[in-house]
């Protein structure tokens, strides 16, 4: 069974940095591309980052280039998305998911929340 597991979010005020990791279990983590997408109240489901499988090459939603990096540890099977100057609309439920969305091996885990607000 794929078990994705987020943690890391939390109250931030505006500038203000996070960092969520992801635990990655059930299946051959280093066979698959990795991807963080989020929930927000304004828009909906968005795809955030994506990394390689083996962690070479990244690809990020044009809204965080610049202020998010994703990484991954495939020793320890957990995936990173550190993101600095946070914004208000950074605001949202944070996802780590197996491969992009459309993807026949997608999948995607319970959310961590992240609140950017002063």
């Amino acid at each position: 069974e794929v078990q994705l597991q987020a943690s890391g979010g939390g109250l931030v005020e505006p500038g203000g940095s996070l960092r969520l990791s992801c635990k990655a279990s059930g299946f051959p983590f280093t066979s698959y591309e990795m991807s963080w997408a989020r929930q927000t109240p304004d828009k909906g489901p968005e795809w955030v980052s994506a990394i390689g499988s083996d962690g070479t090459t990244t690809n990020y939603a044009n809204f965080v280039k610049g202020r998010f990096a994703i990484s991954r540890d495939n020793v320890k099977n957990s995936l990173t998305l550190q993101m600095n100057s946070l914004k208000p609309e950074d605001t949202g439920v944070y996802y780590c998911a197996r491969g992009r969305p459309g993807t026949s091996y997608y999948r995607r885990g319970q959310g961590t929340l992240v609140t950017v607000s002063s």
